[in-house]
Formats: structure tokens, sequence, C-alpha cells
């Protein structure tokens, strides 16, 4: 199972901070190193650094690491810029960049910056045709792309780094989202999730992938999860209690909503087990998701909950 470290920039964190996240990741052995692309948070405005620029940097300042955009929505920016951006990521980082896209979701963001945010509909058919355009624009099919909301003409678009940008779709939807993956995603991402929700989507994902024509699974899956891990039973009741607290939850009601949502916790010993059962559904990649501002975020705690995943 790949490991991957994914931040939550729009908490508030400098690109120094991005920097010493990315470099400890990468001698820390993870296999990719993955940033939000959010413009703003609620409360007091953050420090927030652009994503894609920010990855740019992070290409010269790492060496090994993969750079993951997890996801750039639609709504930002015209496939065009993101093809064009991607590409270019590519050949600045060797290879190492990957290319999460969504339909972007929060509207605080949208209105503070004066950015459309159309219809959830109207952003799934946008979506779509973005999806589209990138393979035209990768030179995954040739002839252009004519849609609705979007058009390339039949051009290749350069520079094109050896194979291109991986794409990697993620979101909690039931029909149209595992669609899109099965079309056109390399990796497919959700919040952790049970196995009876996983594998509806999976059902959906894999029907979407034989349609294109594309091996199901060669679609690799990956899960984005924050666990509460204890070294013993004190410990956990410790970091359990200082999550709910930050929720203004006890730590019974916060217990429930890690039961509800799937989410790893306990001990070491009961976490590592929660983790096994997620590599034996197909889980290909975890990414440990950090909420906090960059520079709060408790890598002792994600060094030990990386150890139990490097077992697997």
């Amino acid at each position: 199972m790949e490991l991957g470290l994914m931040v939550e920039p729009q908490m508030g964190g400098s690109y120094a901070d991005l920097v010493s996240l990315a470099k400890w990741a990468e001698a820390s052995g993870f296999d990719t190193f993955a940033r939000s692309d959010h413009y703003f948070s609620s409360g007091a405005p953050p420090h927030v650094t652009d994503a894609l620029t920010s990855l740019g940097g992070l290409a010269h300042e790492t060496q090994r690491i993969k750079l993951t955009a997890l996801v750039t929505p639609i709504t930002f920016r015209h496939p065009g810029v993101i093809a064009k951006t991607a590409s270019t990521l590519s050949e600045m980082s060797d290879g190492r960049f990957e290319l999460g896209v969504g339909t972007g979701w929060m509207e605080l963001e949208h209105e503070v910056f004066g950015i459309r945010l159309p219809p959830l509909g109207e952003r799934f058919d946008r979506l779509e045709q973005a999806l589209a355009y990138l393979w035209t624009a990768f030179g995954r099919r040739t002839g252009g792309f004519h849609g609705s909301h979007y058009g390339l003409a039949d051009v290749d678009v350069l520079p094109q780094v050896g194979t291109a940008a991986p794409i990697v779709i993620g979101g909690s939807g039931m029909k149209r989202t595992p669609a899109l993956a099965g079309t056109y995603a390399d990796e497919y991402n959700m919040f952790v999730t049970g196995q009876s929700v996983l594998d509806a989507r999976l059902a959906v994902m894999r029907r979407a992938a034989t349609e294109a024509g594309r091996d199901p699974d060669r679609i690799k899956l990956s899960m984005a999860v924050s666990p509460v891990v204890g070294d013993d039973a004190a410990d956990y009741a410790e970091r359990l209690a200082e999550r709910a607290s930050a929720r203004d939850m006890t730590p019974e009601e916060y217990e429930t909503v890690l039961d509800e949502r799937h989410i790893p916790h306990g001990t070491a010993d009961l976490v590592g087990e929660q983790f096994d059962e997620m590599a034996s559904w197909g889980v290909d990649r975890v990414y440990l998701q950090q909420f906090e501002p960059l520079d709060g975020i408790d890598l002792d705690a994600v060094r030990r909950t990386a150890a139990l995943l490097r077992d697997l």
C-alpha cells in the first residue's frame, strides 16, 4: 500500500511551511505529498498559498516524492490553463506531478473571490468536458475536443514529458463521480468509507471503465484518512479527548462520529487491523490527511501512523 501525506493549507501556512513538510515526508519515506486546492477558509482570513504554483516550487525542493494536487476545482481554472500548468509541472518535476481534478464545492471561497460557482449539475457537466479536454491535451486521444463549455483544436499541447500527468478523480458521489473515474481517472480517490459503500462505488467505476475500453484493475484506488491512534489505551484516550475538544464534542460523541464515518481509531494494534482490512478491499494508496495549520501538524503522530501502514 502506497503512503501519502496530505495537508490542507487553507487552514493556514506559508510556502516555507509547505517546503518543510514536503521535505520531511520525502525523508520519511512517503510515496507522495498531496495538498488541497482552496483559496479560503472560515474564520480569520488564513495565509493560503496557491496549490499549483506552490507545487512548482516543491518540484525543485524535492527529488523523489510524487507531488499531488488533491484536487483542483474546474471553477478556478479553464481546462486549457490546467493542461498547460500540469504539463509544465510534469516537466519541472521529471514526471512526479499528479493532477487531481474536481467540481469545486466550497461556496465561501467562491463568494470571497468573486468566482462563479455554478449549480452542481452544471459543475459535473463541466468536469466531464474538462476531463475529455485534458485527455485530448495530454495526447491520450486525438482529433481535438468540442463540447458545449470547452473546446480544443486538433493540435499538440506541449510540453509532454513521457507519460502525461496521472489524473486523480475524487469525491463521495455514488454515480457520476465513480463513472467519471472509470472513464478518465488513473486514480479514484475518496474519503475513507465502509466496504458496502465502497463496493457500490467500485461497481459503477468498473462498469464505466469497461464500457470505455479501459482495464478497471489499472485504476488505482485511494482513500484519505485522519486516524486517531494511541500507543496504548491511555494514550488513545488522551488523543481522542484532544480531537473531541477541538470540535466541541465529548470523547464519546466524537468516537461515535469516527465509528459512523469508518475512520480508523484506537490503539496501534486496533488501527493496524483496520488498515489491514482496507488493504484487503483493494485500497492501493492511503493519504494521511491533516486538517491543522501547517505549522501545527503533529509529525510524531503522523510518523507512528505511517509505521502501521508500512507493515501492510
